[in-house]
This record gives structure tokens, sequence and C-alpha cells, in this order.
């Protein structure tokens, strides 16, 4: 709206003034103001985590007064900077040409000596006054400039791991404005059609977010990083983004916004505003949100709801979360530029989920022995957590999709270490628990429609890697895709038990299996080759864990079609899941 219509709601001396603040912008009849509010954010934030931080734990620092005179001259410096610096009638109207000499007018006056992993330097203070920005604030600032430049049809388009501009009458068209991990650099006024061609996680398939201006400022308060150090958060800081992102909620600016809803939901978490829903249903609104806007690409809004789950030690539930995740990412093809979403899956599945297993291990022993067991957390997992065959169907889940991620990749996903950790997690539950689960394959008739709409290199490494699991794998029947209460008419006639007798040897076993379908033993439908293959050793009387570890591996040592170096460690990622902290 601008500087001129709330003029008189500064000096800011509250978090409720920033809120007012930000209540006028969004409510004007102009569009927000992209510049003025990341200014006053970006201060409050500094001055809350670097300069005013509490001493100690347990203490408060107080409110910064944000003034009309610090920002109004900051404000004018990049609207004097950006104008100067572009002439829009030099340009066609709406064209790459035009928002990629934007791009560069930001791009060219950061600083070229800093650490671009640092927090705090997402706004567009920090690049006033440091000249300094992550990856996420590059892009926001090109979107902040384009708007001072009265583009209004340049927008900011978020996945959950990168930021880019789409621009355009309708919006079609893309530009990379930013970076993305090492050396990245050249993408910069390329289209992102790419990636998405390629089906890597950093891109979505092409189903991003897609902002408008409140969305745009959604984005920006999202991004707000709390952090005083790598274990503590700003109380002042984290009210303020609640109070926030409740005022953006209640406009209807967060519906199409899945992250933003994942990270209401840990505030509230955190601490309850009265009146407002339970976090479990922000949770639920973010999943929804991303299955109604974004054909259920999204990978984040399962894992915030269960990591809600891992913090109450809900053991399955945490678990059911998990497996939804990586039935999202199945979809794309693992690419060393998804570094984050592997990262994720490669905590919990080699750090988290082994100890919550054995947690509740480890409360089963004390409860055998009559003594009382040990809270942790939020309480200890519940010991019939591992007696529910529901519990060990959903581990099998989440490592089906983890494999069929890594099928259609140039890019192994899976070693030894992932192995190790999978035969630990199997061995937490009895034989009669893995037995009550009946194992379906499903099947598909051709490879050419996986490989049809892939780019020749990642179809050849999809070819490659079904040919080698051909060989290990067991033929069996074709079944249906759901993971459901088992059904005796869907039941899976094994071509041979794991005992290595022939099927027509025993057939008390396919009867006790079928009955068990019929009962309450979970049905789980394996779609990776590598989890098919190994269906009779996850059932099996004893757990062959050598057979495990070899299958597990071998595939994933297939020689993959040539590429070029890969990208390491990311850079300032787009506003997205963060890590939970204490709260000082």
């Amino acid at each position: 709206m601008g500087l001129k219509a709330v003029r008189s709601l500064f000096p800011l001396r509250s978090a409720e003034h920033v809120v007012r603040l930000f209540k006028t912008e969004l409510d004007g009849r102009r569009e927000p103001d992209l510049a003025l509010l990341s200014i006053v954010l970006g201060y409050v934030e500094h001055l809350l985590t670097v300069r005013l931080r509490p001493s100690s734990v347990g203490s408060t620092c107080t409110f910064p007064q944000v003034s009309l005179e610090l920002v109004e001259a900051l404000k004018c410096r990049f609207e004097s900077q950006v104008l100067s610096a572009v002439d829009v009638c030099s340009y066609a109207p709406g064209g790459r040409a035009l928002v990629s000499r934007v791009s560069d007018v930001i791009w060219n006056t950061l600083n070229r000596s800093y650490n671009k992993d640092r927090a705090h330097i997402q706004s567009l203070y920090s690049y006033l006054t440091g000249t300094k920005l992550d990856a996420f604030g590059v892009a926001f600032s090109v979107v902040a400039a384009c708007q001072v430049l009265g583009l209004s049809d340049v927008h900011l388009a978020l996945s959950e791991d990168h930021a880019w501009l789409m621009f355009g009458p309708d919006g079609s068209e893309t530009t990379e404005v930013t970076w993305h991990g090492k050396g990245n650099e050249d993408k910069r006024g390329q289209s992102v059609d790419s990636g998405v061609a390629e089906k890597m996680w950093l891109y979505l398939n092409g189903v991003c977010v897609r902002c408008d201006r409140p969305m745009e400022v959604a984005c920006m308060v999202t991004a707000i990083n709390p952090a005083l150090d790598a274990h503590t958060d700003s109380q002042e800081l984290c009210l303020l983004q609640q109070s926030l992102l409740w005022l953006l909620y209640d406009r209807g600016h967060l519906d199409k916004y899945p992250v933003a809803l994942g990270t209401l939901a840990d505030l509230e978490d955190i601490e309850r505003t009265p009146g407002r829903p339970e976090p479990l249903v922000l949770y639920q609104q973010a999943i929804t949100s991303a299955k109604r806007y974004y054909k259920n690409q999204h990978v984040y809004p399962y894992l915030y709801l269960a990591g809600y789950h891992q913090r109450l030690r809900q053991l399955q539930s945490a678990l059911n979360a998990w497996a939804q995740a990586t039935a999202v990412v199945q979809n794309y093809n693992y690419n060393r530029e998804d570094e984050e979403i592997y990262k994720e899956f490669f905590d919990i599945a080699n750090d988290i989920i082994p100890n919550l297993l054995k947690e509740a291990a480890s409360v089963g022993e004390e409860t055998d022995e009559g003594t009382e067991p040990k809270e942790s957390g939020g309480g200890p997992c519940r010991p019939s957590a591992l007696q529910d065959a529901w519990t060990f169907a959903h581990l099998l889940n989440f490592y089906d999709g983890i494999c069929k991620w890594e099928e259609g990749s140039t890019t192994p996903v899976l070693h030894v270490g992932w192995a190790n950790f999978l035969v630990q997690s199997l061995s937490r539950f009895d034989n009669k628990v893995r037995m009550a689960v009946t194992l379906l394959s499903h099947e598909v008739e051709t490879d050419s429609d996986e490989t049809r709409d892939l780019p020749e290199e990642a179809g050849e490494g999809r070819a490659s890697r079904k040919k080698a699991a051909a060989v290990a794998r067991r033929p069996s029947e074709e079944n249906s895709s759901s993971v459901s209460k088992a059904d005796a008419s869907k039941a899976d006639r094994p071509s041979s038990k794991a005992g290595g007798e022939s099927p027509s040897g025993d057939k008390s076993a396919i009867k006790d299996k079928l009955a068990r379908a019929v009962n309450d033993g979970p049905t789980v439908t394996l779609h990776s080759e590598k989890m098919k293959c190994m269906k009779e050793l996850f059932v099996a009387p004893k757990l062959n864990t050598s057979a495990i570890k070899l299958q597990l591996t071998a595939q994933s040592q297939v020689q993959m079609g040539k590429r070029g170096k890969a990208a390491g460690a990311d850079y300032g990622t787009v506003p997205g899941k963060r890590q939970r902290k204490t709260v000082l």
C-alpha cells in the first residue's frame, strides 16, 4: 500500500503494532508493499536475535522500537537503486530479459565473501544494511524490486526447497533468479522446465506454490528465523510470527500454502492460542491443501504431522505419516539437488525410527519386569506398538516408498548404512507380528509408460534398475495397489516359502495366511522391485538379516547413465520445515 498510508502507525513499539501494520497493508485497496514489510520484519528479527537477545534461559528482552525514519531511509534507498539501474522502457513488457535484468541488479550488488547459509539474511533489511541474502532472500528481493518497477505480473513460485519467478499474463513463464547448492549460478535466466521434466523433487513436478502478493507476504512471515543459536529460539519472535500467521490464516492467504500451515501448527504445539484450532487440525489442513491444490505432490505436510506424533511418542501414527511421505516422494527421481529431502529421510530411517523402536522395546522390558516405565519427552512409546502388525506394516510401507523413489533415479539412494538400520528395525518385531502382515506385489504391465515422459538418461536408468531387479525377484500374481485390511480374494500366493520348500509342499501355510487376511491382519501392497523380492524374507519365522542387507544394497550398485558433477550442500533454502528448539 505504501509508506505514506501507514506513517501514522509509526513508531512500532510492540508485536501488536507490527501486526497492525501488516493488517493495514493486507486490507488496503492497493497491494501490500513487500519492501516495506520485509524491512520492518528484518529489522525486528535482527534486533531480537542478534543485538537484544536474552542473556539467560527464562529471561526476556524488550521489544525493539521501529522508527519511521529508519524504515523510510532504507525503503528509499532500495527504490532509488532499482529505478536508477533498470530502464523498463528499454525492454519488451513482461519479457524474460527484463526480469533477468532486475535479478542481475540484486545479484551484482551482493557481498561476494559471506557464508550464504547463515541465519537471518533473508530480508531486505539484511540486503540494504549488509548486502547479504540467502537463496530465498534473493528471489524475494527480485519480486520486491519488480513491484517497485510496477511489474504486477511477476510473482514468486515456491517448491519445498527452492524459489524462482513466474511471469507473463497467465504466469506461464518461469525463470531462475537464485542459486541452489554450489555452482548453479549459470541457471539464472533459464526456465525451470528441465527440472520439472527430470521429475526432481526440487520442482515438485510443476505443481509449485504460485504466489500472489498476499501469499508473498505469507512467504516473508514463514521465512522468519527465530533462532538465537543451534538449540534456542526467541520467544518474542516466535509469538510475533504466530500472530502474523493467524492474521494471514483468517484472511485465507494460507489456504494454498501447506508449509505455512505446518509452521503455524508447530508454533501452536509450543504455545497454544486460546480459541484457535488444535495443532493436529492444522497439520491435517496442510495435508488437505497439498491434496486439493497440488495433486498430493508435497512431502513436508506429512513430515510435519509425523514430527507431531513423534514428539508425543505415538509410534504407529508417526510411522504411518512417514510412510505417506515416502508414498509422495516415490513420484520423483532422486537427484543430487534433492539433498535436503534425502537428509530428512536418512535421519528418519537411520536415527529417529530406530530410537523410537528401541525406546518402545525398553519400555516393554520394564513393563514385563513389573517396574514403571520411564517418561521420555512427550511420554514413552507404548510397548503394545511393537506387538501391533500395523506398526510393522507402516514400517514396510515407509521403506517401500524409499526404494520406489530410487528406481527411476540416476543417483542411488540406499547404501549399507540404510540396510544396517533396516534390519535393526525389523528385528524389533516378533515373528508372530511380522507373519500377521500379508504382503502383495503390485505389478506394472509394461515399462514403456514409466519411461515415456522421462529424459533419455533417466529412462535408461529406470530400465537398468528393473532389469537388475528382475533377476532376483520371484514371480508373483498381479494385485491391487491399495494398502488396506486384507482380503482373501486378493491374497498373493508365494511362489516359494521362506525356507525354500516347494509351494505345494505345505498348503496349510497358505491357508493360515488366508485366515490371517480374513481377520484383522493388515495387507501391504509393495510397489518397489527391491521390496517385492524381499517380501518372503520380511514375514519369515526367522529374519535372514544378511539376505536383506544384500538385496537392499545390491541393486543400488547398478551402473547408471553418466551425469554431470553433483551439486554440493544447499545454501539458504526457501522457508520450510525447521527444527524444534528451546524457546527463550
